[in-house]
C-alpha cells in the first residue's frame, strides 16, 4: 500500500524533459510530480497553483505539462489561494458530491441492516 502511494504514473511532458530525461531540470520536475502525488486533491490543486504563480506568464500551462493536472484545476487552485474563505474550509470536495445513498434510492432498504442489494432487487 505504501509503495503504491509513492509511485508516480505521470511523466513530465515538457520539451526539456523529453529531450534530456536524466538532466537537472527533469530531476526537478520528477520531484514536483512525486511531491504532488502524496497530497490530497485540494492541497495538490493549491500547490500546483502556487507553483504556477511562481512561474509567472505561462505558468499554468507549464505546471499542467509537468504535473498532468488540468489547466482548469490549476485555475481553480489559484482562485482558492486568492479567496480567504476557501482556505478555511476543512472540506476537500463541495457538499453534495458522490453517489446517492442506497437507502434513499431503495425505500425498503434500511440503513445498517447489513442486507444485500441483490436481496432487495431480483431482476
Amino acid at each position: 500500500m505504501e509503495q503504491d502511494r509513492n509511485r508516480t504514473a505521470h511523466r513530465c511532458q515538457c520539451p526539456d524533459c523529453k529531450q534530456d530525461r536524466g538532466g537537472r531540470l527533469a530531476g526537478q520536475h520528477a520531484a514536483i510530480i512525486a511531491f504532488l502525488a502524496i497530497l490530497n486533491e485540494r492541497d495538490r490543486r493549491r500547490m500546483a497553483a502556487f507553483l504556477a504563480r511562481q512561474e509567472g506568464r505561462g505558468g499554468i500551462a507549464q505546471i499542467a505539462r509537468i504535473s498532468g493536472l488540468s489547466r482548469n484545476t490549476i485555475r481553480r487552485g489559484l482562485r482558492e489561494l486568492t479567496t480567504p474563505d476557501a482556505l478555511s474550509s476543512p472540506r476537500i470536495r463541495r457538499p453534495g458530491g458522490g453517489r446517492t445513498r442506497s437507502e434513499k434510492k431503495i425505500p425498503t432498504l434500511r440503513a445498517g441492516d447489513g442486507g444485500s442489494f441483490a436481496r432487495h432487487h431480483r431482476g
